[in-house]
């Protein structure tokens, strides 16, 4: 007679999920908000209250507008996990693995370059000139301040004076000076997806195909509106 082997009660650790690292623009949203609501109040008032032929050319105006305005405010982010990087641009959507990703380029614009050679724009994250300007500035003088410091110069005492509402200081009675350098945040997010593409790159689970979506269902009722306001004109 043989005894049964003891099963093990000890609960099995779940897999591991993956969440993905979103990253959007604010500012494209904020503006899309409220042009979107300005275009649909429009709309909708025009519909309500217009006579004759005034609702169906508002109707017609509402779906050419509306889409491209969603496409190009709203929709565009960018999805990063340890696998793969997919980009939802305003008309189409573009999944990369990892393994798949040559190189990301920052420059008037900011892409991800697949092994192919092909080149994808990142929407949600656009560059902003005037940002990195600004932080070169921060950086040069958080630079200075460091160099300060080392020769014992550094840290000034506010107009405040030692014990009044000046400036922050340490304990050795200089400002506290950031260590990093100081970057832009669009820069930042580059960062971070090209830390990504160094440590994930050669991961199996990051390999794979390219693969490309568009987005019909913004082209669809573009097309439909332009359509049925061509037609509307031309039958006016």
């Amino acid at each position: 007679m043989t005894t049964p082997e003891p099963q093990s009660s000890a609960p099995q650790p779940p897999a591991a999920q993956h969440r993905d690292r979103v990253y959007r623009s604010p500012a494209g949203i904020a503006s899309g908000v409220l042009l979107l609501a300005i275009v649909v109040w429009l709309g909708i008032d025009a519909i309500v209250a217009g006579h004759g032929r005034t609702p169906w050319l508002a109707l017609a105006s509402l779906l050419l507008v509306v889409p491209p305005v969603v496409a190009f405010s709203l929709r565009p982010a960018v999805y990063a996990d340890e696998d793969r990087l997919r980009i939802r641009n305003p008309l189409r959507v573009v999944v990369l693995p990892w393994g798949r990703v040559a190189s990301l380029r920052s420059g008037y614009s900011n892409e991800v370059v697949a092994e192919s050679g092909a080149k994808y724009q990142l929407w949600a994250v656009p560059v902003s000139l005037r940002a990195r300007k600004k932080a070169a500035r921060r950086e040069d003088r958080a630079a200075a301040e460091r160099a300060g410091a080392k020769t014992g110069r550094g840290g000034r005492v506010g107009r405040g004076g030692a014990f009044g509402s000046g400036r922050a200081f340490g304990g050795s009675g200089r400002a506290a000076v950031p260590d990093a350098p100081v970057r832009a945040e669009t820069d930042k997010v580059m960062d971070d997806l090209r830390e990504l593409l160094e440590t994930r790159g050669q991961a199996e689970t990051a390999q794979g195909e390219v693969t490309v979506r568009w987005a019909y269902e913004i082209a669809a009722p573009t097309l439909a509106g332009a359509v049925l306001l061509a037609v509307l004109l031309a039958t006016g």
